[in-house]
């Protein structure tokens, strides 16, 4: 469920006590070991921490009105999440993060990116610090800007074998049979 909160006070105030305790115990780990370069503050209904327009101006390629997300955390319907997009899509890192907790003994609960849980005692709090300590804004933007550069080029070379400027995402392009 995504809050209409517009400040990370406001969010935290609006939560049970024992879900406020736990988003701000996760809460604490991630100011203590982001970037400083990184902002807080809220971003879809979530609290955000971003690399705001006066680091990086293009923004946010699905909306460029929006700063570039790094992470996000929420207390959604069943459980609480953790974004964790400074890990996202980079086989390496997601490989050494799941090693890495594993040896810990506790359960991940986690798709690509979100880390689920229900309490803080869920977490494996030093593997997350880690995690988010070992990526700087530098090398944030780099990948990002790699894999944005990579997806306009598969776009574009799509768009030259159909003949097409647009395809439909998920549907692939036909050609309509000649009428002759």
């Amino acid at each position: 469920m995504q809050s209409k909160a517009t400040s990370v006070r406001q969010y935290l105030k609006e939560l049970p006590a024992d879900r406020r305790a736990a988003i701000e115990a996760v809460r604490k780990i991630i100011l203590a070991n982001i970037d400083p370069l990184i902002e807080e503050g809220m971003q879809y209904g979530m609290i955000g921490y971003y690399i705001p327009h006066t680091v990086y101006p293009p923004g946010y390629h699905c909306d460029p009105k929006q700063p570039l997300p790094f992470i996000c955390l929420a207390s959604q319907k069943n459980y609480m999440s953790l974004y964790l997009g400074c890990i996202y899509g980079r086989p390496e890192v997601e490989k050494k993060f799941h090693s890495d907790w594993a040896k810990t003994g506790k359960k991940l609960d986690m798709g690509k990116a979100c880390l689920r849980f229900r309490k803080v005692e869920d977490l494996a709090l030093d593997i997350i610090a880690k995690s988010i300590r070992d990526v700087s804004v530098p090398r944030f933007i780099e990948f990002y800007e790699s894999v944005i550069k990579t997806m306009r080029s598969r776009k574009r070379k799509s768009s030259a074998k159909t003949g097409s400027k647009y395809k439909a995402p998920g549907k692939p392009a036909t050609k309509k049979p000649n009428p002759r």
